[in-house]
């Protein structure tokens, strides 16, 4: 493949939509995944759900637990398990950093999305975050159904 090939090529990234929503970011890190070739290559083909995941820090090392990466249909007998437990890859001065800001009240590790980077390895976007109340919630969906009305009535001006 030509170089100008691999920057047209599409590869997806996988989002935590509901990570947005049920939480307020405080702090966004990026961490590297330890995974087997059959991992990657379904995650290359969009295989991922990052919905009710969460990683956590045990014995100086960060794991990402519950998130499921597909198997990959070519693999056959070599295939992963698709909800195992994956190493995060960070310095320990980072892990050190992140646990002690884990033990604040209310502070939780969170991924936010999958994505290759430039060099084509897969890294993933933690965040530590707080949860939101109910509250907060029903007010962002108010001022979200609010913009969009001013945008309807725009467009009906605008005619």
């Amino acid at each position: 493949m030509a170089k100008d090939e691999k920057k047209t090529r599409h590869i997806p990234k996988m989002e935590n939509r509901k990570a947005f929503f049920d939480y307020e970011i405080v702090e966004k890190i990026e961490a590297g995944m330890s995974l087997f070739g059959s991992e990657v290559k379904s995650l290359r083909e969009g295989g991922a759900d990052l919905t009710g995941s969460f990683a956590r820090i045990e014995s100086n090392q960060c794991w990402l637990l519950g998130c499921n990466i597909a198997q990959y249909k070519q693999a056959h007998i070599r295939n992963h398990d698709p909800l195992r437990k994956r190493k995060l890859l960070l310095h320990k001065k980072q892990i050190l950093k992140i646990n002690s800001r884990l033990q604040q009240k209310g502070l939780t590790l969170v991924p936010l999305r999958i994505y290759f980077s430039e060099r084509g390895f897969a890294k993933i976007e933690l965040a530590l975050a707080t949860g939101k109340r109910q509250y907060d919630k029903r007010e962002k969906l108010k001022q979200r159904q609010q913009k969009g009305d001013i945008a309807r009535s725009m467009r009906k001006y605008k005619r």
